[in-house]
């Protein structure tokens, strides 16, 4: 098998895969997409929401928020010291305080760890009328995809190309 980065541009990574089989490739692919531990927010504790979104909106919103950090800084919860219940090793907290009128983006979201960073900071969660006030408190946590797509931390496909040989057999270039 011969692995070759092709492209590499941002959040996007462009390889081609040569001399193994769609299956193999599929198996990386569901691998990336579900085994890869991804920080997301769990839960959200709203103190104040008199905005046109219903809270489980907005929290559905700031599940499938992408954040960064250094993955070695958490653990995930089920094999954590505390046993799931929660302590600096595997959960974090974000804030967020705003009254309107304005658009709350990613970026005003202050995480408790100075580590955790949004990679879209400039995404929007909620425009804010005059008179309205948003205040709520999440808990960020690691966790795969395969429990929650909100913890899946990347889209992954492939296509298989034919590769034509002297003899006339077809080989499969897999991108």
């Amino acid at each position: 098998m011969d692995i070759k980065l092709l492209k590499k541009q941002n959040n996007k990574l462009t390889f081609l895969i040569k001399d193994t089989n769609p299956a193999f490739v599929n198996t990386l692919r569901r691998i990336m997409i579900s085994e890869v531990p991804t920080l997301a927010v769990k839960k959200v504790t709203f103190v104040k929401n008199n905005s046109a979104l219903f809270d489980e909106v907005i929290a559905h919103r700031l599940g499938m928020l992408p954040l960064k950090t250094d993955l070695e800084s958490y653990n995930l919860q089920e094999k954590c010291d505390c046993k799931g219940k929660g302590c600096a090793r595997c959960q974090t907290f974000i804030t967020v305080k705003a009254e309107g009128p304005l658009t709350v983006y990613a970026s005003d979201l202050k995480s408790q760890d100075p580590e955790v960073k949004l990679v879209y900071p400039k995404m929007p969660i909620i425009k804010l009328l005059k008179g309205q006030e948003l205040e709520f408190e999440a808990t960020v946590s690691l966790g795969l995809g395969k429990d929650h797509i909100k913890f899946s931390p990347c889209l992954a496909s492939y296509r298989g190309y034919p590769q034509f040989t002297v003899n006339k057999k077809i080989k499969l270039k897999i991108v």
